[in-house]
């Protein structure tokens, strides 16, 4: 299965975003063979721009090792994070579905995040499946999205300690306007193991 991580660093309203532009560009690459990691989409908001009401280096990530994943954290490569940013709060979510799209053989230059809340939705049955029946419904859809015209990667997962869904999709070009959702401009994308991403839904 695959694990979706993200740390948010928020910046100041008149830090230079040149500066976040010229570390990815010396240093992206550095993941650009790690083992373990399906990608990497140094993502970036920035204020005014896209809708965004903050500067914000954002970076993604899809894991198919867990076990490279906590590498990293524990001074694979994030001590460098924590070393110019301080400690950031790291997001992840266990894999429910990813699909490559049509535009996977592009270099994206965009990406969106869907954060939704999983509801307790009715279950006259009382068979404690209305969740999972729910969230059928989210696979199907992300499926859908997946064939769209400049969709790269489109990854669906879940935070059960929030019981929060996120929908990530890499764009070839601008991201669409989607209510509720966060757009990124990405710097560069780091796939070593693109290809090993599950196709389809994680069980």
């Amino acid at each position: 299965p695959v694990y979706a991580k993200q740390y948010e660093i928020t910046l100041p309203a008149d830090y230079d975003m040149r500066i976040i532009r010229k570390r990815v560009a010396d240093g992206g690459h550095v993941l650009d063979d790690r083992a373990g990691l399906g990608l990497k989409a140094y993502a970036v908001r920035e204020r005014g721009v896209d809708g965004s009401p903050v500067n914000q280096y954002a970076p993604f990530y899809l894991w198919n090792d867990t076990g490279a994943m906590a590498h990293f954290l524990a001074g694979g490569g994030f001590q460098n994070i924590i070393r110019d940013f301080g400690r950031p709060a790291v997001h992840h979510w266990t894999g429910v579905a990813c699909h490559a799209g049509p535009a996977r053989g592009a270099s994206p230059a965009a990406a969106s995040r869907l954060l939704t809340p999983v509801p307790a939705p009715p279950d006259p049955g009382g068979t404690g499946l209305a969740m999972a029946r729910w969230l059928d419904g989210q696979v199907a859809e992300l499926a859908e999205l997946a064939r769209r015209d400049g969709v790269h990667t489109a990854a669906l997962a879940v935070d059960p300690h929030r019981w929060q869904l996120m929908r990530f999709v890499l764009w070839r070009d601008a991201a669409p306007d989607t209510a509720g959702a966060e757009r990124y401009r990405v710097l560069h994308l780091s796939a070593p193991g693109l290809d090993a991403l599950p196709e389809g839904r994680a069980w």
